[in-house]
């Protein structure tokens, strides 16, 4: 049964999952109904390594093009949590810079990867300090850290996730929610994460996958309770921006691609889902 209560929620996109050129990553994201884009690359360089100069340039395409920036996509804790604390402080500290200039409120992190020799409890003490320190850098700045659930890093499943909300305990770091993320580590994501993290959950990433082989699919198209978290979301009285990571043509290290066509793939069957829960997006 649709809804036919509204509510508005601000669409986003990664934009480099469109392509390398920004100019292309913000046509096609404004020809989907996007008026946000979440900058992870531009130019084929990483968001925390653009030059000044590129900040600047980036800056006046989208100023241009009435493009808002909606997140910073840093890949802040996506390295070994053996590295030194500083290592990603100062990486941080690039990001933050990247927001200032671009008039972003949020930075997507990570809680660091470790060997597959190493139980992950061993590492606990060591994540809470760094994510402590990178919150420290945050709160001075006034941004808000968004933490992504991704596999591999100590923040893969909902238990760890919320451990790392209460213990470092800033206003400065909030949740990323990522359904796909859940499944392709076993999680159901509604059942087993939702009531937990609601209350910290503060950014709504767009993908799905599937339980039998991992594959990220289009939203609704998977086992990652799409429908059922946009329709609880709703109710909840989120107001803020959901933003298409599709994930549909290949995923790598720092990211993933999906290319205009599946782009917009992705983009009208997340509109098919929001449509069904009564919710819009601008």
């Amino acid at each position: 049964m649709v809804s036919t209560t509204q509510v508005t929620w601000q669409l986003s996109g990664f934009g480099d999952e469109i392509d390398d050129d920004p100019a292309v990553q913000i046509a096609v994201l404004q020809a989907l109904g996007a008026n946000h884009i979440e900058v992870r690359s531009a130019w084929g360089t990483n968001i925390v390594d653009l030059s000044d100069e590129q900040l600047q340039a980036l800056k006046s395409l989208l100023a241009e093009k009435d493009m808002k920036v909606s997140a910073i996509a840093s890949p802040i804790g996506k390295v070994d949590v053996s590295l030194p604390v500083e290592h990603e402080v100062e990486r941080l500290r690039r990001a933050v810079n990247a927001a200032k200039v671009l008039d972003a409120r949020y930075i997507r992190i990570f809680s660091f990867y470790y060997g597959e020799s190493v139980q992950v409890d061993s590492i606990r003490d060591a994540v809470m300090e760094r994510m402590r320190a990178l919150a420290d850098v945050a709160e001075e700045a006034g941004v808000i850290l968004l933490h992504e659930n991704e596999k591999d890093i100590f923040g893969d499943v909902p238990d760890r996730v919320l451990d790392i909300i209460e213990t470092v305990n800033s206003p400065a770091l909030k949740v990323a929610w990522d359904a796909a993320n859940f499944v392709q580590v076993g999680v159901k994501p509604f059942d087993e994460g939702y009531t937990k993290l609601r209350p910290h959950l503060e950014y709504l990433q767009v993908k799905d996958a599937l339980f039998e082989n991992g594959h990220v699919v289009p939203a609704g198209e998977g086992d990652g309770d799409v429908l059922r978290t946009v329709e609880a979301l709703k109710a909840d009285g989120y107001q803020g921006f959901a933003s298409l990571e599709p994930h549909l043509a290949g995923a790598h290290g720092l990211g993933g691609f999906s290319g205009p066509t599946a782009f917009g793939i992705a983009a009208r069957a997340f509109a098919k889902v929001t449509a069904e829960a009564g919710v819009q997006t601008a």
